[in-house]
């Protein structure tokens, strides 16, 4: 094994613990560190609308190169090679099955960005392949997956970061600081929402597969299906089969940040009310929800999810505030602003950075750090934003919210565990069918 492959290995299990923001680019100060000028090599898998914006933010970072793309779709596939072109200057090498890169030993990372069935697969397969990962949101499709996936890590020792790029917001570090220091009192609610109107998917249609378009493998663990005009590249998000709902879609964010910032991990009981209500169409969640998720401390989390439906009168796209008994703080991505009780404005503190309130795919300068953050953690040692055994907590509460609302009752979840007491309906759910041959084993 070469010197560069050597210091990574060394260096992924570090917890040095360095200061925020650490060589973002080895010009800020760090390039004197002992092994700071490797260069990590890293494979980009799914590279529709979202991967645009990892590629983007990964050729911020100095130290780090896009080796490979990878996608199943030969058309997403010749879009972003011209992406590619424009934005890094070259081409990457290209393969459509993932595998290959898999067996590439100079590939040092992976960023996922497929839809989420695959996710927590493929993220245990670059494991077992000794990559890094980047995970998109959510890290898996199921419960067991999550379990599955964080013990993965503990047994590769390889660093894997969620996508939930906010926790590498500066803003919302120091919200969070301020909050834990007592500037909002007692804190007990946490407050997260998500505001679109998205239109009907339709009833999809049995159509001939393209023949740009390897479905199989565009499948891979789930359960065989036949193609349908309306679920590649975008609605699979709204099949239970392959994807996970708004609550995980956008929620995963909001809730997020809603734990962070109260101080809690898994929920004990869970309860869900609403229904699918706009159109008649093929989309199988909820498309208005109510979720509730109650802590320790009489604290709780609520999520207001509106897919389809703007929430009324007038509220932003997304957000999450935070409760206290002296006060409130509205946090974004944009930045933070502290209220009182009566709601006076006391303070707001704006996000520096192009680009931070992110647009339907994402991007800007919250990815910048929160995938320098990322890079630092294998390259430096520093210490995650968002590590695995964390970010799975937040996964877990949103597919917690998702079998309430099947069920139609409160779940009560031991928190040790996320188990769900008591109902063995409920745990059905735990885990999915896969495919045979495709599921996903340590």
């Amino acid at each position: 094994m070469d010197t560069r492959r050597d210091f990574i290995k060394k260096t992924a299990t570090g917890s040095a613990g360095l200061i925020l923001g650490a060589s973002l680019l080895p010009n800020l100060g760090y390039s004197n560190i002992v092994g700071s000028n490797e260069r990590l090599n890293v494979a980009v898998i799914g590279v529709r609308s979202r991967a645009r914006s990892l590629t983007t933010a990964i050729s911020k970072y100095a130290e780090a190169k896009v080796a490979y793309t990878c996608d199943v779709d030969d058309l997403i596939i010749a879009k972003n090679n011209i992406f590619c072109q424009e934005t890094l200057g070259y081409v990457p090498q290209v393969e459509k099955d993932f595998r290959k890169v898999l067996d590439d030993k100079s590939v040092d990372a992976v960023f996922i960005a497929t839809p989420e069935h695959w996710h927590a697969p493929m993220a245990i397969m670059a494991l077992q392949a000794g990559k890094h990962v980047y995970v998109e949101k959510p890290c898996s499709h199921n419960l067991h997956e999550n379990e599955l996936l964080v013990a993965a890590q503990k047994k590769y020792g390889k660093v894997v970061q969620m996508g939930n790029q906010q926790r590498s917001a500066i803003t919302s570090k120091i919200a969070v600081k301020e909050i834990k220091e007592g500037i909002i009192g007692d804190v007990f609610k946490g407050e997260a929402y998500y505001n679109n109107n998205r239109g009907s998917i339709g009833v999809g249609k049995k159509i001939a597969i393209p023949k740009t378009l390897d479905w199989d493998l565009w499948q891979g663990p789930a359960p065989r299906e036949a193609y349908r005009d309306n679920i590649h590249p975008y609605n699979w998000h709204w099949f239970k089969t392959w994807g996970t709902g708004e609550i995980h879609n956008n929620g995963t964010h909001e809730i997020d940040i809603c734990r962070w910032a109260l101080g809690v991990d898994i929920p004990k009981t869970v309860t869900s009310f609403g229904g699918k209500y706009t159109y008649k169409d093929d989309w199988e969640f909820a498309d208005n929800q109510q979720a509730t998720f109650t802590y320790d401390d009489d604290k709780f989390i609520t999520w207001t999810g509106h897919s389809r439906g703007k929430i009324m009168p007038n509220q932003p796209g997304r957000g999450a505030t935070i409760y206290g008994n002296k006060g409130s703080i509205a946090l974004s991505r944009g930045g933070y602003t502290l209220y009182d009780l009566s709601g006076k404005q006391i303070k707001h503190i704006s996000e520096k950075g192009k680009n931070v309130t992110l647009g339907t795919a994402g991007g800007g300068s919250l990815d910048v750090k929160h995938i320098a953050n990322f890079f630092n953690a294998i390259r430096l040692g520093e210490q995650q934003n968002s590590p695995i055994a964390d970010a799975s907590i937040t996964t877990m509460t949103c597919h917690l919210g998702n079998i309430a609302q099947d069920l139609g009752r409160t779940l009560h979840i031991d928190t040790k565990t996320g188990r769900i007491r008591k109902d063995k309906k409920a745990m059905k759910q735990w885990k999915r069918d896969y495919e045979k041959g495709w599921e996903p084993k340590l």
